[in-house]
């Protein structure tokens, strides 16, 4: 037996605990919503993707059992062999025309559309120029692509600007400008209206990522390029069905037909996965029908509100925040171990809130992202600055 591979491991855990860095796992006993249940008790949870609040909504959980005992529990294959149903093809269609999107293709994560979606599209004689604050899964896909690579300092268009320029002048075939629509870490919206720009100056390419942005922000919630006004200059969209569109699972990439045609051919993740399961199929439409319907703009006024509301309390209580417009609100704390501890002790005072540092974030930034649901009552963002405030003054984080 190898022992020193386990001893090794062993020592890296070690460290990680000794940084304040390791990430604890807290089992949730209840549905999702702006209420969980924790260790046998109620706490108010902060910390979802559960943008509209449909993770647990009745209408979203009938659609998937309804769609389960139709279609069945899964396929058992992908899809081009025989894993494609009449479901999945209504959702790509709805997602697609959500989006004004000629097509979609489904992912089983949206993971795996961000890690599928350059390697088939670009090669050595391309070049690809992605934010430094990208997602994770725009980093790895990115490094699957044989495409040259460029880096832009965050939202820099003048960094953006120069990359083009080197771009050209190495004679790339296609240029492809990859950003987060919302950047997860911070909340900030991408300027796409100056981005999509120079991509036009510079003969570009724009991929965005809206996984945070899709069912939230803009006009009947269509994403980060509706709300910059320019979502017709977007080449390629990626997004997911786990946050905002029910909180399931699954990713998609929207864009024009001969793009999806050539993805459905080429993409890895696409070929080797199985198909999304019926029930997320079920959710993510009904999820897509909220959204998009009479429902969608008095959840995304009331997701305004109660970020409204939450920054100003905590901006009163000496709290530094990142500014935004987004539900996403980091609290800047700096220090990983004192994240780590004002988490643990916010879950005893009844909220339920991560402390995020490296890798997550880069190292000397640690914060609790919080972020507000239309779920979220008054009462419970009042609650949770109370609780903010008792912790915070108890380790120093605040006066």
């Amino acid at each position: 037996m190898p022992t020193s591979f386990y001893q090794r491991i062993s020592d890296e855990l070690a460290a990680i605990h000794a940084d304040g860095l390791y990430k604890p796992e807290r089992v949730i006993q209840s549905r999702q919503g702006p209420v969980v249940q924790v260790g046998g008790r109620e706490v108010l949870n902060f910390c979802a993707n559960n943008y509209l609040g449909l993770g647990g909504d009745q209408r979203i959980a009938d659609a998937a059992e309804a769609a389960t005992e139709r279609w069945g529990a899964g396929l058992a294959s992908v899809r081009f062999i025989c894993g494609t149903q009449e479901l999945h093809k209504e959702l790509e269609a709805a997602i697609a025309s959500y989006l004004g999107r000629e097509d979609a293709i489904l992912f089983a994560a949206a993971f795996d559309a961000n890690g599928g979606v350059f390697e088939p599209l670009l090669g050595e004689q391309d070049c690809i120029i992605s934010d430094s604050l990208n997602h994770a899964s725009i980093i790895d896909g990115v490094r699957l692509c044989k495409a040259a690579r460029k880096r832009f300092a965050n939202s820099d268009m003048d960094e953006l600007e120069a990359r083009l320029k080197e771009a050209r002048g190495e004679g790339a075939r296609t240029i492809l400008i990859a950003t987060d629509g919302v950047f997860s870490m911070d909340g900030h919206i991408a300027k796409l209206d100056a981005i999509t720009a120079l991509a036009e100056r510079y003969d570009a390419l724009v991929m965005v990522d809206d996984a945070h942005a899709t069912g939230i922000i803009g006009p009947e919630g269509r994403g980060s390029g509706a709300y910059r006004g320019v979502e017709n200059r977007i080449d390629i969209l990626t997004g997911t069905f786990g946050k905002a569109l029910g909180g399931a699972m699954g990713g998609y990439i929207a864009g024009r037909k001969p793009v999806i045609d050539l993805l459905r051919q080429r993409a890895r993740p696409y070929l080797f996965s199985n198909s999304l399961a019926p029930a997320i199929c079920g959710a993510s439409l009904k999820a897509i029908e909220i959204a998009r319907g009479p429902d969608g703009d008095g959840l995304r006024d009331k997701i305004a509100r109660n970020a409204k509301r939450f920054r100003a309390g905590m901006a009163e209580a000496g709290f530094e925040l990142i500014e935004g417009e987004h539900p996403i609100i980091p609290v800047m704390l700096y220090d990983a171990r004192l994240a780590q501890q004002l988490a643990v002790k916010l879950l005893e005072l009844g909220v339920y809130v991560t402390g995020f540092s490296f890798p997550v974030v880069p190292k000397g930034q640690a914060r609790i992202r919080t972020q507000m649901s239309a779920a979220h009552e008054d009462e419970h963002i009042d609650r949770a600055l109370a609780a903010f405030v008792e912790a915070g003054r108890e380790l120093g984080a605040v006066k």
